[in-house]
């Protein structure tokens, strides 16, 4: 087993191998389809873990004649199969274990630590043996591993043990004394400003002591620690010079009854936190603070904007150039001064259009801060179809800053707990549209796999999807796998359905037999009518 401590507790540098790639499709000749799917539930990233804790029950009550059994999973796991191995490519035999991806091994051992109390520890033992093959195995498997050992022993010895290897020992016991000794320098400080900060009151220096004394010297060295006899010389000061000062704290106790234990330094400090706090607010308030050329303007800007509401012919235009002077903070101060979210639909195209007719363009935060002020709350409160207004103001705004109206409008829009179906429905046509263009469309289908998905999610998707997108191998592997997550935990779905017969009809071309099997173990599941038709679409795949 390796010495080394594992590494730190998120999987960064681990290395997640092929998504749904090569060993998926070795394995799902060995592997019943709940099983594979499960691992492919653990292979989607660090929340595989809860993903797959969440897909548990629906797996072992079985979608199908073949429900999710952890005996033969543990034991198909650790029986050893053929595999090439090494640039040589020679033939050798290996567990199952350790044959999955890294980041697969790691949650999957994570999984069975949650769950262990259920499973039979025999098949555990089994795959511990397993897991102990690898000479080359990862910190982190082993020590999780070792964790889950020490659950299934009943050695005393072996559960009092520190799980932490002995090169982790000692550097945490260094690390450790690292920061005692700093708490103790801290500690000496503030026991001597108590003495030296009383109110009225000044600590006069001994005369015969000259600058850059002991005294002086004392609180320098830890700062520097330039060697071990050094840090021990000082240690032992501090030890020495804190017993002299918790003495004198008692005789000065006896001689002053209103010096007690609780009359420290905590006003002081207490003071010192809320005059940092409002430095700090007073420097979010400067930078929100608009210039005073531009608050001069707001009232008449004000005025121009209810002239336009009420759709007053010869009035003069609105000067926007200045909106590129502002910050963002200021920027989003004066869209709230200006009420820029409760514009009717005529003012609101009508200031679209001057924003649209500056030059040069606006930078990208800004156009995204406008974008968000102008449509957001326009399109959630809505309770109706978008009127004609507001979709051409949309559209036209989308086309010139389509970035910044997918971070400040799309995202935000299916995010929010209050869209429903006239949302979609908006969205969706701003998606179908010819103003956003094909890179744009990828990294809005990326931004949609990172949340949470509901059924308006696919719809847009759909939408998404629809317009025959160039999806890379990675990109498309990351939709395959959230569509077997989402088809297992909405099955009665009938839009998550649509969706991936949408997959399965409109990119067969970069469906592989890993993609298949993984669809096919989600579509299992599925209880609507749509089921017996993706089964079929599924069988007329070739790979």
């Amino acid at each position: 087993m390796p010495s080394q401590p594992p590494g730190p507790l998120t999987w960064p540098g681990a290395d997640p191998g092929p998504p749904v790639q090569g060993w998926a499709a070795r394995l799902g000749v060995r592997m019943e389809p709940p099983a594979l799917l499960l691992l492919q539930l653990l292979q989607s990233g660090p929340g595989g873990v809860l993903g797959a804790l969440k897909a548990l029950p629906r797996l072992r009550a079985g979608g199908s004649e073949r429900p999710f059994c952890w005996g033969p999973f543990l034991e198909a796991l650790s029986r050893e199969e053929p595999v090439l191995e090494g640039p040589d490519r020679r033939l050798e035999l290996k567990p199952l274990l350790l044959q999955l991806p890294q980041l697969c091994q790691r949650n999957l051992l994570s999984l069975l630590l949650m769950v262990h109390t259920e499973l039979p520890k025999s098949g555990l033992l089994l795959l511990l043996q397993a897991a102990k093959r690898d000479s080359n195995l990862d910190s982190w498997i082993w020590a999780l591993g070792e964790l889950l050992h020490r659950e299934l022993t009943t050695d005393e010895v072996t559960k009092e043990a520190s799980p932490l290897t002995k090169g982790c020992q000692e550097q945490l016991q260094s690390l450790c004394r690292h920061i005692g000794r700093g708490l103790r320098t801290l500690d000496l400080e503030v026991t001597e400003n108590r003495g030296t900060h009383r109110p009225g009151k000044r600590k006069k220096e001994p005369e015969g002591e000259p600058e850059g004394s002991e005294k002086d010297v004392l609180f320098k060295r830890p700062r520097s620690l330039e060697g071990k006899e050094k840090i021990e010389e000082e240690e032992q000061q501090l030890q020495e010079r804190t017993t002299g000062e918790q003495g004198s704290a008692v005789c000065g106790s006896r001689e002053s009854p209103q010096r007690t234990e609780g009359s420290s330094d905590q006003p002081i400090l207490e003071a010192a936190v809320m005059r940092a706090d409002d430095r700090q607010h007073e420097k979010l308030v400067e930078g929100k603070e608009l210039p005073k050329a531009i608050k001069d303007r707001v009232p008449r800007m004000l005025e121009l904007l209810e002239t336009e509401w009420e759709g007053l012919e010869g009035t003069p235009p609105l000067e926007l150039q200045f909106l590129h002077e502002c910050s963002p903070s200021q920027l989003e101060n004066l869209c709230s001064k200006l009420q820029l979210s409760q514009l009717p639909d005529t003012a609101l195209l009508q200031f679209c259009n001057r924003l649209l007719a500056l030059s040069p363009d606006l930078s990208c935060s800004s156009a995204t801060i406008l974008a968000r002020n102008l449509f957001l709350e326009q399109v959630l409160s809505l309770t109706a179809s978008a009127s004609r207004l507001l979709r051409a103001a949309m559209t036209a705004f989308s086309a010139r800053y389509p970035h910044p109206v997918c971070s400040g409008l799309l995202i935000p829009a299916l995010q929010a707990a209050g869209s429903g179906p006239t949302q979609t429905e908006l969205l969706c046509c701003l998606l179908e549209g010819d103003t956003l263009e094909a890179d744009l469309l990828v990294l809005v289908l990326k931004q949609i796999l990172e949340l949470p998905w509901r059924e308006e999610t696919f719809i847009v998707m759909q939408s998404l999807l629809g317009r025959q997108m160039d999806l890379s191998p990675e990109n498309f592997s990351v939709l395959v796998q959230k569509l077997s997550l989402e088809g297992l935990a909405a099955a009665n779905s009938v839009g998550c359905a649509k969706l991936v017969l949408t997959v399965v009809t409109k990119y067969q071309d970069q469906i592989t037999e890993a993609h298949k099997v993984c669809l096919a173990s989600a579509v299992e599941f599925n209880t609507t009518f749509l089921k017996k038709p993706l089964q079929a679409a599924l069988r007329r795949l070739t790979s």
